[in-house]
């Protein structure tokens, strides 16, 4: 039974039929936003952008400080919305998609006007002497946003507060499975005083999203599958779009043999399953040095035994519903073909045969090993490979044998060591002793490697990522240059002279660069 099914219809718009993930009851209709209103929303957002980016970025930030303040008024009606749409247990809803989010409001707000403030830059060399570099940031303009399922709030939330900062606006869309989640974002925007236009969320499928990236925006930030990035990078590039791509991972985690193993088999629980497993950045390979293997395995299988699992737990629920039947389906079969390829089953293995919903057990596999798919593609569940390896060296190695890069995570009681290891593995970004964390750090820039992505978000880098960075050359008083015709073979030899006096007889152009 699928979380949301076509229904036939009689207008020119797709209608989608949902289901709880929770008790696979119907919950509601979604109608898909066709191409004419992708149409008339890009052309609302190009009317209203202009006079929002000629508001100043401390009254831009003023919003972004009321939208702050809802988020916290509204934290159980979010938290209801996400978990009746996704099935996550209530306590990663309130850690990922609020407490993010008022993190990452308070952030911006903080600080986008200092980054995006016009600055003077030095101009080196001999130019320096009569010119001014002036730096300023200019909107794009309209900016599509695409997100997924895993986290339909914060996903929305803090790109939107990014690219309106910036000055820009934003038609964004959310998944199909969690449709009004990701709309949240634009009523509380819209209570929080923006005007009207410049944050509009579009409730719709591929198809909508497929028309946002053709429609004519000035950039796209998508974040989702490999193959939907592709599409959308190759679309980008054909309209020569800037695009910023977050694509999935499959994350190693390398548990040293100086490792604080009580830390480490905690990590290991929260990296894998955190939000039901559905995290990018989560941890899909565990490679443990086979001299502290048997007690990190022990420490992990005792604290897997009093995991609860079901809404009827409340905020002590710790593992949540798979969000998506698809993705049930994934995890099923890559389970299913690790165990026929020899892999060993500890605990869960399968779906829990107590509850009604999209629920699979929470899940320690062994005897894994790098050909399994398990072990090379993304699963995207609740479940933990472990892997036995001879030292340091075979976990970087294998960590490294993977077509992703987003993120990975090193467990050390030597800070050095492990700031060096993680520098060894090709990857977006990395932890040391701890999950992955970087995307919830505001200041972290974000992004991938290989498969994982193009591109980076977040951060005064991913700020900048949504403006034009555009340098204005200014004469300085007095700094007039003779720069102009005829040229004459005369001043050809008066400039080689020049050109040795500042960087063959005296040390005159290193000291002005």
């Amino acid at each position: 039974m699928s979380i949301y099914e076509p229904i036939e219809t009689t207008d020119s718009r797709r209608h989608l039929q949902l289901r709880s993930p929770i008790t696979l009851e119907e919950t509601g209709e979604l109608i898909c936003a066709n191409k004419e209103d992708v149409v008339k929303a890009i052309a609302k957002a190009r009317a209203a952008q202009p006079a929002w980016a000629a508001v100043s970025l401390k009254e831009r930030a003023k919003i972004l400080e009321k939208a702050l303040k809802i988020v916290l008024e509204k934290t159980d009606e979010i938290i209801e919305t996400v978990v009746a749409e996704t099935g996550k247990a209530r306590t990663d809803a309130l850690s990922m998609e609020v407490f993010s989010v008022a993190d990452s409001l308070c952030y911006y707000a903080k600080n986008a006007p200092k980054f995006l403030k016009p600055h003077k830059r030095k101009v080196h060399g001999v130019l320096g002497l009569a010119k001014e570099l002036r730096i300023t940031y200019k909107p794009l303009g309209v900016i599509g946003l695409i997100t997924p399922w895993n986290g339909p709030f914060v996903l929305v939330m803090n790109q939107a507060a990014q690219a309106l900062m910036a000055g820009n606006a934003v038609v964004a869309k959310g998944s199909e499975v969690t449709p009004f989640s990701a709309q949240l974002a634009e009523t509380i925007f819209r209570e929080a005083g923006l005007p009207d236009g410049l944050l509009q969320v579009l409730l719709g499928d591929g198809e909508t999203g497929a028309a946002i990236v053709e429609g004519g925006v000035d950039k796209v930030s998508f974040t989702g599958s490999v193959a939907t990035g592709r599409k959308v990078a190759e679309s980008c590039a054909r309209q020569l779009l800037p695009v910023t791509l977050e694509l999935g991972g499959n994350d190693a985690m390398i548990v040293c043999a100086d490792a604080d193993l009580d830390r480490a088999a905690d990590g290991a629980w929260l990296g894998s399953c955190m939000n039901t497993g559905h995290y990018c950045c989560g941890t899909e390979r565990i490679y443990v040095v086979e001299s502290v293997y048997d007690e990190f395995l022990q420490k992990v299988l005792e604290r897997g035994k009093d995991l609860k699992q079901g809404t009827e737990h409340g905020f002590d629920e710790c593992i949540g519903a798979v969000f998506w039947d698809r993705q049930m389906d994934i995890i099923e079969r890559h389970v299913d073909g690790a165990k026929a390829q020899g892999a060993t089953v500890h605990m869960g293995g399968q779906r829990n045969p107590d509850l009604k919903g999209l629920y699979y057990l929470p899940t320690v596999l062994t005897e894994v090993n790098n050909d399994m798919e398990i072990m090379v593609e993304e699963t995207f569940g609740p479940i933990l490979c472990i892997q036995k390896v001879r030292d340091e060296a075979e976990a970087i190695r294998l960590a490294n044998d993977s077509e992703y890069g987003l993120n990975g995570n090193v467990w050390t009681k030597d800070k050095e060591k492990g700031f060096n290891l993680a520098l060894q593995i090709d990857t977006g970004s990395c932890s040391v002793n701890d999950m992955a964390l970087s995307y919830g750090i505001p200041a972290a820039p974000f992004g991938g490697r290989k498969n994982s992505g193009v591109g980076q978000v977040n951060g005064e880098k991913g700020l900048k990522g949504y403006c034009h960075e555009m340098p204005i050359v200014i004469e300085k008083r007095g700094g007039k240059m003779p720069n102009a015709y005829p040229f004459s073979a005369k001043s050809a030899e008066g400039m080689k002279k020049f050109m040795k006096i500042l960087w063959v007889w005296t040390p005159i152009g290193r000291w002005l660069s």
